[in-house]
């Protein structure tokens, strides 16, 4: 596939970047609603999927397809971003959710559904939301003044957490309750909604073209300058393995503390609260990152994110008091949150307008890649080993991570932000 347009180091947004105007703030409640439908999708088509099938295999197979794409699609998602109006792609990839989800509340009303309708539907819109993440976390830059990103990012994180992980879930199960089309029509509603927002944020998102490339060179283009680029590459091996670890030992936490014969013998509510209390932190991390930030730089900010997370993973292996593990979960909600604000403030910062979508796609694939990696290790270690196992072997390798991040000083990170600002990167 090739184009014949323009390429030139930077887009021409009209306006320019701003202070966090009005603009912003439309994209942040576009971004809200987008978020909310999420949550209420996510937790309602399984359940539709019940309706269909008793299997628990099948039943999985639904988040299966939803993050799939992830792996399929996210460099090519970054190509997309970089090719096209990104606030264009944002609302074409809302308009696509909101009908599809809505012809398959019309299928189920009618009867005429089935789980391979919603393998389908799940599928089309993991992909869609690659598309409009990838070009969400891209358009950013071009929405507010570069020395506001952390602050952007970190309302905006706090905002998708609350939508995504608070009010859509339960909300999700209020709509199921009045009926399994209802579920699936009130995101559908929600996606439109956002879309009527995101129309509100005037301007052009689209970085200039000026030569014929193919999307293979774009997508290679984008991988290189993240391997080349030493802080960004360190940065991204460390989110691939911190994924890692910490899905391996999430996916079967619920095995190790739910039930009576369980380690930790929470009942399904409080294994509920026990995750709240991770979310809950990663929103008070989110609006504090800043913060925190000019309290111990950024460079300790992330050393000391990924040395909680091994708290994280292996405080279930050195305790199984409910509260002890809460409180840690907690407080690396915190810290995760922090090392999302400051990390992908700095991509944005230091990588070229024009590359920012594909860098941003590979880097959320690596991301991304490893959480089903991470998922079928702990499955194994707890195979052969055992639970507590799983926590333990995990810890200690996430504790290995912050070595990977000894190269990384805050003179690396003002060296890297200096060469961006040089007029080659305009």
């Amino acid at each position: 596939m090739t184009v014949g347009e323009p390429v030139r180091e930077h887009p021409t947004p009209v306006p320019e970047p701003e202070r966090l105007g009005g603009r912003y703030w439309r994209f942040l409640s576009a971004s809200a609603l987008s978020n909310l439908a999420d949550g209420i999708v996510k937790v309602g088509l399984p359940l539709v999927a019940v309706a269909y099938t008793r299997s628990p295999a099948l039943v999985a197979g639904v988040a299966i397809a939803f993050s799939l794409p992830w792996l399929l699609f996210a460099l090519p998602a970054g190509a997309l971003a970089d090719r096209f109006d990104r606030r264009r792609a944002m609302l074409a990839a809302n308009t696509l959710r909101a009908v599809l989800v809505g012809l398959l509340a019309v299928a189920v009303a009618l009867d005429v559904g089935s789980i391979w309708l919603v393998y389908v539907v799940a599928f089309a819109v993991g992909v869609t939301e690659t598309l409009h993440d990838t070009a969400g976390q891209s358009i950013l830059p071009q929405l507010v003044a570069r020395d506001l990103l952390p602050q952007a990012n970190g309302r905006l994180g706090a905002v998708e957490r609350t939508a995504n992980a608070f009010i859509g879930p339960p909300l999700a199960g209020f709509l199921v309750a009045g009926g399994v089309a209802l579920a699936l029509a009130g995101p559908a509603g929600l996606w439109a909604l956002a879309v009527v927002a995101m129309l509100f944020v005037g301007g052009r998102f689209r970085v200039e073209r000026v030569t014929t490339t193919s999307l293979r060179a774009d997508i290679a283009e984008g991988l290189r300058f993240l391997w080349r680029h030493r802080l960004l590459r360190t940065l991204a091996l460390m989110v691939g393995g911190s994924n890692f670890t910490t899905n391996a030992a999430l996916s079967v936490l619920v095995l190790y503390a739910v039930g009576a014969g369980s380690a930790v013998g929470l009942t399904e509510p409080a294994y509920g609260l026990l995750l709240t209390a991770l979310a809950a932190g990663i929103v008070v991390g989110a609006l504090t990152a800043t913060r925190l930030q000019r309290l111990l730089g950024r460079v300790w900010t992330l050393r000391v994110a990924l040395a909680s997370w091994a708290g994280l993973i292996g405080v279930p292996a050195l305790t199984t008091n409910p509260y002890v593990i809460g409180g840690v979960f907690f407080g690396s909600g915190v810290l995760a949150a922090a090392w999302d604000v400051v990390t992908v403030s700095l991509r944005q910062r230091i990588t070229p307008d024009r590359l920012l979508g594909r860098v941003n796609g590979a880097y959320r694939l690596l991301a991304w890649g490893s959480v089903p990696l991470g998922a079928a290790a702990g499955g194994l270690l707890a195979e052969l080993f055992g639970l507590r196992a799983v926590f333990a072997v995990m810890g200690v390798a996430a504790l290995l991570l912050p070595f990977g991040m000894l190269r990384v000083t805050d003179a690396a990170i003002d060296a890297a932000e200096r060469e961006a600002d040089r007029p080659a990167h305009r």
